[in-house]
């Protein structure tokens, strides 16, 4: 069983068993019914990844992690919000007549700031390969798309919002936080995601990978996802494949989703249907 299907399975059965119940609450999201879409939750979870060890990816069902990857370029690499820069379609229902999801995640790290008096203005991801070649033992290497003068003019407000790199020696930490996290259908993803975007850094700046820590404040299990979650706890994961970057890459926006492999990715099959909350 992978790290990842440990922690996953952790955290699953501590939301089951231990989490509070929203159900008679008013809450936002709805079933594609118009029912009320109520969750179990736990506040404050927290997941730590040594990715020096092993890559956090799950098997106790398949993580599409090309078309992760795919999403995290999308954001991070293109800094884009326009849904056709896509090679997915998860993004689709968010979009406006304008065909963008609003000025949320990639309009936000696109965006320029003057960080220091004098310099010239660059974006926050511009900003963190800087330091991290030029001021690795900067306590303030951080990018944070939860703006709130945007807010109001986002389709979707951010859930993984901000990350944090710590350069400790020669290794690159790193700390996602996140807002909401519906287990079920995106946990998994974003760790994938968050470490790939680690080891990317890491690459080009010089440095190995250490620490990946996931910090998730509403970590949350569906009422409709219950049963699935149930299913797939009950299974036995496999090792964890072996994750390799191309070595030869040493400019981060060189980076494609064709730039990893998985080797010997094991996965249980998933049979469920997934219905989403809206």
């Amino acid at each position: 069983m992978s790290r990842a299907d440990e922690l996953y399975r952790q955290t699953c059965l501590d939301i089951l068993e231990n989490g509070f119940s929203d159900e008679g609450l008013d809450v936002r999201p709805k079933w594609a019914d118009g029912t009320p879409a109520h969750t179990i939750k736990k506040f404050g979870v927290v997941n730590r990844y040594n990715l020096a060890e092993e890559f956090p990816i799950m098997t106790l069902r398949r993580t599409y992690w090309k078309s992760a990857v795919d999403e995290l370029l999308w954001i991070w690499q293109k800094k884009s919000n326009r849904v056709c820069d896509l090679g997915s379609h998860v993004w689709d229902e968010w979009a406006g007549e304008d065909g963008t999801i609003g000025k949320a995640y990639g309009y936000q790290l696109g965006k320029k700031y003057q960080f220091q008096k004098g310099a010239e203005p660059m974006d926050q991801v511009d900003r963190v390969l800087f330091d991290l070649k030029h001021n690795p033992a900067s306590r303030r290497i951080l990018t944070n798309i939860y703006d709130f003068e945007d807010l109001h003019e986002m389709n979707l407000y951010p859930c993984a919002y901000s990350m944090t790199f710590n350069v400790t020696g020669n290794k690159l930490n790193a700390i996602l936080n996140q807002r909401s996290q519906d287990m079920l259908t995106a946990n998994n993803w974003n760790v994938v995601q968050y470490a790939v975007l680690t080891h990317m850094m890491a690459q080009v700046s010089g440095l190995e990978v250490g620490e990946f820590v996931h910090v998730i404040a509403d970590c949350h299990i569906y009422d409709r996802h219950i049963p699935a979650v149930k299913a797939m706890l009950e299974k036995e994961g496999f090792e964890a494949p072996a994750f390799k970057i191309d070595t030869s890459i040493d400019d981060f926006y060189k980076f494609t989703k064709d730039s990893f492999k998985m080797e010997n990715y094991k996965f249980h099959e998933f049979n469920f249907e997934i219905p989403m909350a809206i």
